[in-house]
């Protein structure tokens, strides 16, 4: 380091208090890592709205999304914007219900269909494919975490995906959701905090 920058350094980072200094330093490296082309970056693509909309979390209730907004009940989600869906549970979900997903311009490539936490059998999905199929639409019909998963993977890669998402009517609440709220494995958890 040449003397110009350890000067400015020991002037920046000198506290006002005397002799204390910031634990935190200025690191210039060269040569040391990789700088060319393909190198690794991570971006956090929740935090950014511009690459549309997202589903950050969900509950009994509903489902939140990355610009802070929150859905009451059953939502229809695209990639730059998000409306309540009138039906109540999946047993409502039929023809007049998936018409918007149909007349829609552009054409969107695949619905996400999330049916809380049903389980999905195959008859309960091909009335529902056979129909969206006849408007040349895929659609990918799962429970509500794993659609939620597959709408924002599709919605990042810039795809023109709908997502019609019914909230789950139990949430399960796991370690890796204590460990990232910050609880201790053995204190309960509610779904308040």
């Amino acid at each position: 380091m040449n003397v110009f920058r350890r000067e400015i350094l020991k002037n920046t980072l000198s506290s006002p208090l005397g002799n204390i200094k910031y634990c935190s330093r200025i690191v210039t490296r060269r040569g040391h890592s990789y700088e060319g082309e393909g190198k690794t970056t991570i971006n956090i693509l929740n935090k950014e709205v511009e690459h549309g909309l997202l589903i950050d979390a969900f509950s009994r209730l509903g489902f939140r999304l990355n610009n802070k907004m929150n859905i009451i009940g059953p939502m229809a989600i695209f990639p730059r914007i998000a409306l309540s869906w009138n039906v109540g549970c999946f047993e409502d979900v039929n023809e007049a219900s998936l018409r918007l997903f149909t007349v829609l311009e552009p054409k969107i490539d695949i619905l996400v269909l999330g049916v809380g936490d049903e389980k999905i059998t195959p008859d309960i999905s091909k009335n529902i494919m056979n129909f969206i199929r006849k408007y040349r639409i895929n659609v990918e019909v799962l429970q509500t975490d794993k659609a939620c998963s597959t709408f924002n993977f599709l919605n990042s890669e810039g795809r023109v995906v709908a997502g019609a998402l019914i909230p789950p009517r139990a949430v399960k609440i796991t370690d890796d959701d204590r460990f990232i709220s910050g609880k201790p494995v053995f204190e309960k958890m509610t779904y308040l905090d």
